[in-house]
């Protein structure tokens, strides 16, 4: 659908500001970016709040804001615009969102996120691989009986919500057995804007800041264990200027939160693609030594966090030729910047013996995410195990059927509907044999 009646200079933004992140836009998300891209790198767009900000489609350009010290995280240098939206609140201190790396800009943020990246080692992931082995032929053993018994098979309900979960409960040293509620409040925290929360926003926040707070409290009395909280109590104690109280719990809220929900949609991107293009998976069985490229493929090609959270500008910024105005409110598509042309590495096709991959689904600079090796040691076990033990896997919906995630910066199937062709047959015949 035309964005404009007019069609202004390829290197202006739009003079009417099309809505973005609406469920319509969501919905077709890619097709949408990629006509925002016809006119121009950078764009002055709108939320269905009706804050306007500018959206930037160019890798290269993408690259540069994201390292740009004039675009901030502090909210107080866009406050006339969002006052304007009539956005009241943002994620901010006190809400167990704010207080950490992610929302932090220089100083605080080198003091936030050095002693998650003290104790979030290479040694303390690569530890969890045989566990992350575990999790997942647990989880496909269960989705093999859930398909001989002739039950519906969701591999997101199923296979790729509670793997990245579980993962992230055993690092963190939280009790598994409450992971759904984590996912819940995890889903409500994430699925609404980042420029002004919901209620159900609010409400899954609060009930994450409550629980950790509690948890920590306890882990405090004696923080000896090897779990990653843990080691955070007891950075935060040896080194002066460490983290605070507040701090220590926004930093545990966003591990959560980050650690797990990505790589959700990760694994659930990787998986609708490969059931929609077979031949692709059949690629992966058949040569393994493909899936830590291929895990980068999935990442360009289908972007797990659609668009950065907020940035803002401090002082008047050029981008591609478009001035940003200070106090203007700025995000990257990282779904668009995966599909940029202006790459060569891909566009819309998906090909995972690709070499030379270009992505930011990670981000650049300094909020480059600390939990990236993580995500790929899921997704190479996660997935290879899954090709490996289900080669009969097939869609049980077409993928433009399927349903994606309708609000928030995320992008992820709600559901992938799934068969494992012949398990029905294969369970009356043993059936069968055993009665014999």
């Amino acid at each position: 659908m035309p964005l404009s009646d007019d069609s202004p200079p390829v290197d202006a933004p739009l003079a009417t500001a099309p809505l973005v992140n609406d469920e319509a836009f969501k919905a077709d998300a890619h097709a949408r970016y990629a006509e925002l891209r016809t006119h121009g790198p950078v764009q002055r767009v709108r939320q269905p709040n009706g804050l306007d900000l500018f959206l930037i489609l160019d890798h290269d350009l993408a690259r540069a804001a994201l390292m740009h010290p004039d675009l901030r995280k502090d909210p107080e240098i866009a406050r006339a615009a969002l006052d304007a939206a009539g956005v009241t609140s943002y994620q901010g201190r006190g809400q167990g969102l704010g207080a950490n790396m992610l929302m932090a800009d220089p100083p605080d943020h080198s003091r936030l996120r050095g002693p998650v990246a003290r104790t979030f080692t290479p040694r303390r992931v690569e530890a969890l691989r045989s566990r992350v082995q575990e999790i997942t032929d647990v989880l496909i053993d269960a989705i093999e009986a859930k398909a001989a018994a002739g039950e519906p098979v969701d591999l997101v309900e199923d296979f790729t919500a509670p793997l990245p979960v579980m993962v992230i409960c055993e690092l963190l040293g939280v009790p598994i057995d409450r992971r759904d509620d984590f996912r819940r409040w995890t889903l409500a925290a994430v699925a609404g804007s980042s420029s002004m929360p919901s209620p159900a926003q609010r409400e899954g926040a609060e009930a994450l800041n409550r629980y950790f707070a509690e948890l920590l409290a306890e882990k405090s009395k004696d923080p000896s264990g090897e779990d990653l909280l843990c080691a955070l109590i007891r950075l935060s104690r040896e080194e002066e200027g460490s983290l605070s109280d507040e701090e220590l719990l926004g930093t545990a809220v966003i591990l959560l939160i980050a650690g797990h929900e990505t790589t959700v949609n990760l694994l659930g991107n990787a998986m609708a693609a490969l059931l929609d293009q077979p031949g692709q998976a059949a690629l992966l069985r058949d040569r393994p030594e493909l899936l830590p490229g291929a895990v980068e493929e999935f990442l360009r090609f289908d972007a797990p966090v659609e668009q950065t959270p907020l940035r803002f500008a401090a002082e008047d910024v050029e981008l591609g030729g478009v001035v940003i105005p200070q106090g203007t409110p700025v995000v990257v598509s990282l779904a668009a910047v995966g599909r940029d042309p202006g790459t060569g590495s891909g566009g819309d096709r998906l090909d995972v013996t690709r070499a030379d991959v270009k992505h930011l689904s990670f981000g650049h600079g300094i909020h480059y995410c600390v939990g990236a090796p993580l995500a790929r040691l899921e997704a190479v076990v996660a997935l290879g195990t899954l090709l490996r033990r289900l080669p009969r896997l097939a869609p049980a919906v077409p993928y433009t059927e399927l349903r994606w995630t309708e609000r928030g910066i995320m992008h992820g199937p709600i559901a992938l509907p799934a068969l494992i062709e012949g398990a029905e047959a294969a369970a009356e015949t043993g059936k069968s044999a055993a009665k014999a």
